[in-house]
């Protein structure tokens, strides 16, 4: 399971964090760390909160009880010009990339820096945009629409703007979906590399195994709500509980398949009538 990280080390906290839509509750109770330059994956079927959860983080979404913590610091009862100094300690790779298409790239990465700093000689600028896209292997893209780029290229070209105000946490909301092996692997080698090189607290939400157990020092699995299993990949590989090991093998539950198999006998049952 690995050893505690001391409080100085925890990035952020969430406590007792329960989210409701209104009679749905989607999370229940987690209660949770992210420990400073270490990456946390965060696993589980569709529905059961993920994204909900990264986006706590943030305060894109408020809870309906417990509480959200940055640096032993309350945010989830800020209002929204006190959430600026911390989001912009924040990146956040949405699941499309959320490119602005009528913006070229290089608009579309000096956008978070003109809004939340004071820089506008245009050589800064420059320089920013060439090192954040050389570090994502996209330099001499600037002057492309997000139109002309490929999946991959898209997820490249968010990445390098959600790391243009050097945040401290970047949430990444499956950033592997729609991709090829290959591709997502480039994906994952880049998490790696902004973890390794800017020593950035990573929290990464994804159903592919396969990217977690490459990219994770910690993997949360939720189910129905809440945390299910913590560790490692090979404790979450080498758990015995039935629901992980469905997860990992994409294996439907009994459950599941009996009510399609009743339905479709229903449908069979009306036919004949």
């Amino acid at each position: 399971m690995g050893k505690k990280p001391e409080a100085n080390d925890r990035v952020v906290v969430l406590k007792g964090l329960t989210k409701r839509f209104g009679n749905t509750v989607v999370l229940d109770g987690i209660t949770l760390s992210f420990e400073k330059g270490k990456t946390t994956v965060i696993i589980g079927p569709s529905g059961c909160g993920k994204t909900v959860l990264i986006k706590h983080i943030i305060v894109l979404l408020r809870p309906s009880a417990g509480e959200v913590y940055f640096h032993n610091q309350r945010i989830d009862n800020l209002n929204e010009k006190e959430l600026e100094s911390v989001r912009t300690q924040m990146g956040f790779l949405f699941q499309g990339g959320a490119l602005f298409d009528s913006f070229t790239v290089y608009e579309n990465i000096i956008f978070p820096v003109k809004q939340h700093t004071d820089i506008h000689d245009k050589k800064k600028l420059d320089e920013i945009v060439r090192t954040k896209l050389a570090m994502v292997g996209m330099d001499g893209f600037q002057d492309y629409y997000p139109a002309s780029l490929s999946g991959g290229q898209k997820k490249r070209v968010a990445l390098a703007r959600a790391v243009a105000l050097n945040p401290e946490v970047i949430l990444y909301d499956e950033p592997t979906t729609g991709l090829d092996p290959i591709r997502a692997d480039i994906i994952n080698e880049l998490i790696l590399k902004t973890q390794k090189e800017l020593g950035i607290t990573s929290i990464v939400v994804t159903h592919d195994m396969n990217s977690a157990s490459k990219i994770g020092d910690r993997i949360v699995m939720l189910h129905n709500g809440k945390i299910l299993l913590e560790g490692d990949a090979e404790t979450i590989k080498n758990s015995k509980l039935p629901e992980v090991q469905r997860f990992i093998k994409g294996e439907i539950s009994d459950t599941d398949l009996q009510s399609m198999q009743i339905s479709f006998e229903d449908i069979k049952s009306d036919e004949k009538k």
